[in-house]
Order: structure tokens, then sequence, then C-alpha cells
């Protein structure tokens, strides 16, 4: 059988370097091992593995992603980056449908344990949407969940379930679609338009696709009257996003808003804030990043770029709506936490990062709870209390607007209750 972990953080090593097919060969040569980087980006396999998923010394490194390498040799090490690590992560057998349902009632108890009731997946596949429609249909779903299909290997899925567009079926719904445009800043591999700290040769990491793929991706939605969610880190990866968007714009006179939404936006400038709010795109900001690598950031991209991550005051000074969100299972779905996140901007080792980007307590919980719901048209019925509403509750052990700042992570969430029910209540 397959051997698979998550979240290891080759930050948190002694000598920051990921493992390798030699390192996992020492727990087993009889058993395909397969481990997946914090950031969901990277991994490695083993000699087992590398020999099941057919990688050699003769196969190519993928468009938009990279296989490691021996010193001096084309033979693998293991190590898979970006699309060579998607596209194999893919291949690795998988848990019984059945299985994969009980587990998703379980992950469903952990998010009402943090207060959330309507949560995102956001890459979805074949394999994931055929999970999703047998909860449905079992009546196993007892949250929101909004998916968002795979732009450009999962189109199809979007008309073969139309009638899930825009309208729950027993708390699923399909929200639009989802691309890729480029990795991580913890792991150089988000595409900057600068080089990174130390890069001797200037390198700034890369793109995933080319301009015209991208067009032809964003072209799809637009037709198609869909939402488009798009991950962009790097700053380069968010210029290729806005500048599709406004040719598009341009060219075709585009009026009805689709409320686009660049995911995580890490890097974004103010001039490209600027023009989000002209376009009405929504930032997503993954803001956890300055609390969890935050001192990472700091050594990859100098100081200047690394007090802007995750520009939250800038974008409220642009008069652009943003969310924010935890890519769980990269950091756990709790809501408090990132707004702490937001209102301090501590990184682990206690440094500030960015004190102009710091916002209010208030600001931060909209982030979570109106503004969530706008991003998924659901600005009626959801987000805030308001006669007509949803019922859907959270109930606080301290307010977190009056409490201090520092201490805002450490609220226990003591009931959850969607649509006048109670589905958590601390013990």
């Amino acid at each position: 059988d397959w051997i698979v972990g998550f979240g290891y953080d080759n930050h948190q090593f002694v000598d920051k370097q990921h493992p390798t097919k030699h390192i996992l060969d020492q727990v087993s040569i009889e058993n395909p091992i397969f481990v997946s980087h914090a950031s969901g980006h990277m991994g490695v396999a083993n000699s087992l593995a590398l020999q099941a998923l057919h990688i050699t010394s003769d196969t190519p490194d993928p468009e938009g992603g990279k296989i490691g390498r021996e010193p001096n040799s084309s033979e693998p090490n293991g190590y898979l980056e970006e699309n060579a690590f998607i596209q194999n992560s893919s291949k690795i057998p998988q848990p019984s449908a059945e299985e994969m349902c009980t587990l998703l009632e379980e992950a469903q108890q952990i998010y009402f344990s943090y207060g959330i009731t309507t949560a995102q997946e956001g890459m979805v596949n074949a394999q994931q949407e055929s999970l999703l429609v047998k909860m449905v249909k079992e009546r196993r779903l007892l949250m929101d969940v909004v998916g968002y299909i795979d732009v450009k290997n999962s189109h199809e899925l979007a008309s073969k379930h139309k009638e899930y567009i825009g309208t729950y079926i027993h708390h699923y719904k399909i929200g639009g679609y989802k691309m890729f445009l480029d990795g991580s800043p913890q792991e150089k591999t988000a595409w900057m338009t600068k080089p990174y700290e130390g890069a001797t040769d200037g390198y700034s990491g890369y793109p995933i696709y080319q301009d015209e793929e991208v067009e032809q991706m964003v072209q799809t939605a637009i037709d198609e009257n869909m939402q488009l969610l798009t991950h962009c880190n790097g700053d380069a990866a968010a210029d290729q996003l806005l500048f599709t968007f406004a040719k598009l714009f341009h060219e075709q006179k585009i009026k009805d808003n689709k409320r686009p939404v660049m995911i995580h936006a890490q890097t974004v400038r103010p001039d490209q804030l600027a023009f989000m709010k002209r376009i009405h795109m929504i930032p997503s900001f993954f803001v956890e990043h300055t609390y969890y690598w935050g001192d990472t950031h700091l050594e990859n991209l100098g100081e200047e770029r690394a007090f802007h991550i995750s520009p939250l005051k800038t974008a409220i000074e642009n008069g652009v709506m943003f969310t924010l969100h935890q890519d769980t299972p990269v950091v756990p779905p709790d809501m408090l936490h990132t707004v702490w996140c937001a209102v301090n901007r501590v990184t682990k080792s206690g440094m500030t990062l960015g004190e102009d980007e710091k916002i209010t307590p208030q600001e931060a919980l909209k982030g979570v709870t109106i503004h969530g719901a706008y991003q998924y048209f659901e600005e009626n019925k959801k987000g805030s209390i308001k006669p007509g509403k949803q019922a859907n509750f959270v109930i606080l052990q301290d307010n977190p607007l009056t409490i201090e700042p520092m201490q805002i992570k450490d609220i226990s969430i003591l009931e959850t209750i969607m649509q006048g029910k109670t589905v958590f209540k601390k013990e």
C-alpha cells in the first residue's frame, strides 16, 4: 500500500532543505511513499513511488513544474515541484468513495467547531465532484459548500452538473471556475517582477501558463458567465491576470460583473489594487502567511516586499473589498487566528511584519463574514445579522472588538448555529 503524508515544512528543519528519496527510502523500500509540503505546491516521493509514477532520468519537466535531480545528473532525487507535483499526486490510489465521505463528515464537524458554516472547495476535478455529488444525494452535507471547477482540466464538469451552478442543492453549489498562475513565495515558486533576495541569476519564479493560455481560460469564464477565481501569489502573476482582464474588457466592453477573485494576492502592489477596484476584482488574502512564513518572506523578499505581504490596509485605502481565507489544510480553518494575524501581523519569531498594513478587528471580521458572503453572491442571505437572512451565528467567549488584540486568537468558540440550529457546542 501507498504511504501518504501531508504537512511537512522544510523551513522548520535545521538545514531548511526538502527531504529526498534517499531519506524516505530509510522509512521503507517496500511501500511507495509520497509526502506533501504544507503549502500543497510540492512534495517528495521515495524510489518505489518514483517507479510507480514512471518518473525517470528521461522524464522531462512539465510546463509550470520541476523535477528535482541528483547533483550533476538527470536522475530524479524525489522532489517534485508545482505541476510535476500536482499532476503526479492525482495518480496516487485514493481511499474508497465511502471512506472519503466519512472523512468529509468528520471535516465538517471540524469546520463547525471553528464557527464556519460555509466552506469552499477551491479546485474541483472529476474525483472531487463525484464525491460532493455523492454527499448531496445521500444528504450527508450539513454545511454549505461552494465548489470551483478546474477550468483547465475539468471544464466539462460545468455542463455535466449545470443544475448546481449558482444554486445550492442540499448544501452544494458550483460557484464558478478556478485557475492557477504561479506557486508559493515561501518556496520561491511565486512569479515575481523582481528577483528573490540573493538570487545571483536573477531568478524570480515562473508562470504556470503562457499569456495565450490564460486568455483562453479567462475568455471561457466570460463566455459562460461564470465567476473566475485565480491563484496568484507573485505580482508578476497578478500582472498576467490583470492585463488579460484589461485586454478582454477593452475589446469586448464587458459590463456584467461576475466578481472575479484573486486568490492569495500575497504581493500585489498598490497600482494593482487600484486596477482591481476598477474591474471589481476581489483579492482574497491568505494573511496567515504573516505568522507562519513571515520570517521566511523576510529572507526571500527583503523588508520592503515582505512588510507588504497581504496588504490589507492598502486595499482598504484603495476602496477594494477583500476576503480572508486559510487554504486549509495548509493551516487550520481558524477564523479567529486569521483575524488575529490581520490585526497584529506578528511572525513566529515575534517580529511585526508591516506595521502600516495592520487593520482593525472590525475590518478583519468583515473579511470573514459579510465580504465573504458578497464573494459568493450571498450577501442578501448571509454574512450579517438582519431580519430575513439565514440565522447563521457564532457565539464567542469574548468580544474581539474590545479584547486586547494579541488575545484574539485565544477566544473560544462556544457555539455555532446554522440556519437556527446548533451544529456545534463546546462541552
